[in-house]
């Protein structure tokens, strides 16, 4: 169960820039993220899961990198954005899962919509796992009611599927 945040545990909130030093930090936050998207879907994470978070920061395409730290100065959540076009993307968006709940991920969704507003952006997507309720009611939540895009796809191995049935979208029946 997760329990709202005091005022003053959310004044002592900091969001600031990514700095090296937060690497091993945010590498398992990404661990985290990842073990769940997996857990979503009844797969095995790997036995890595943070060595993706390598990959990203080489991105061309991020724009920005953000931390959450609390009045102990330890990272609880982190948040990205890529270009896109004229446009930006929130990826990841990632709160320490003893954390959640506490208004984390909603002040880095502020936060990095102001940048994306500093920066010019006219629209500012976020692609949460479709499984994720909790993610897209917090989203929802946030503002991002709109649908810009829709992705799909084939299950090309078929046996074990881990889709489950029940998303109607353009009078379209989808497994999810």
């Amino acid at each position: 169960m997760t329990t709202q945040a005091s005022p003053a545990e959310v004044s002592a909130l900091t969001i600031r820039a990514y700095r090296p030093t937060d690497h091993r930090e945010c590498r398992q936050l990404w661990a985290e993220m990842t073990a769940a998207d997996a857990g979503l879907y009844g797969v095995p994470s790997d036995d890595d899961s943070g060595a993706a978070f390598e990959e990203y920061l080489t991105r061309l395409d991020l724009s920005g990198m953000w931390v959450a730290s609390d009045a102990d100065h330890l990272v609880v959540g982190m948040v990205g954005l890529l270009l896109d076009g004229r446009g930006g993307q929130v990826e990841p968006l990632v709160v320490a899962s003893a954390r959640r709940g506490r208004g984390i991920g909603r002040a880095l969704l502020a936060h990095v919509a102001d940048q994306a507003r500093r920066r010019g952006l006219g629209q500012l997507s976020i692609s949460p796992a479709a499984r994720n309720r909790d993610a897209i009611r917090c989203l929802h939540a946030a503002g991002y009611d709109a649908l810009a895009r829709v992705t799909l796809a084939i299950d090309l191995k078929r046996k074990g599927s881990v889709w489950q049935d029940g998303i109607d979208l353009q009078d379209l029946r989808f497994r999810y």
